[in-house]
């Protein structure tokens, strides 16, 4: 019985899910969007949207820093952007040697040089810093995977700026009706 136990498995056991979404999470960083089956990608979201809120609140941090003038705050808003740096990393795992490849799948710049942890920090979290949440969207594809017949879908960062397109507009909630007294 499965009782109160929350999250799919995805025919893993713990420790290989944890390396499949450090390895997805790496690829969409990289990437900027994936195709992958919808389960994984359900699944990849809060674990991606949590690493884009630390490095939202460490840009947040850096940014305050900058227009610090004392340089003891100056210094403790520099060492709480680091800590949240260092959260991410622990989360991502191992990102030494992770290059930066175009939509070509070129590499940018050396792997050394240019890490996931790096883009993660200085290019997708600032790009979200006014969004209170929600910095991927799923789509799903209409055709299925070759070999399982698996349900495909993409996950990608939402641009700058970009707003989630609601279909159905929200009704507004109706008014409760007269008590009779009598």
């Amino acid at each position: 019985m499965r009782h109160r136990l929350a999250g799919r498995h995805l025919n893993r056991n713990s420790t290989h899910r944890v390396a499949l979404f450090r390895n997805l999470a790496r690829a969409i960083i990289t990437h900027e969007s994936i195709r992958t089956t919808t389960p994984k990608a359900k699944t990849l979201r809060p674990f991606i949207e949590k690493l884009v809120t630390l490095a939202k609140r460490a840009a947040v941090l850096t940014a305050q820093a900058e227009t610090t003038a004392d340089p003891a705050a100056k210094k403790k808003l520099q060492i709480q952007a680091l800590h949240l740096r260092r959260l991410a990393m622990a989360k991502l795992g191992p990102t030494h040697g992770t290059g930066i490849y175009d939509k070509k799948d070129e590499q940018v710049t050396e792997p050394t040089t240019n890490t996931v942890l790096k883009k993660l920090f200085n290019v997708i979290g600032p790009r979200f810093v006014d969004r209170p949440g929600g910095y991927t969207r799923i789509m799903k594809l209409t055709y299925r995977r070759l070999g399982d017949a698996g349900e495909t879908a993409i996950i990608e960062f939402l641009k700058e700026g970009e707003k989630k397109v609601r279909y159905r507009e929200k009704k507004p909630a109706a008014a409760p009706a007269p008590v009779a007294q009598g």
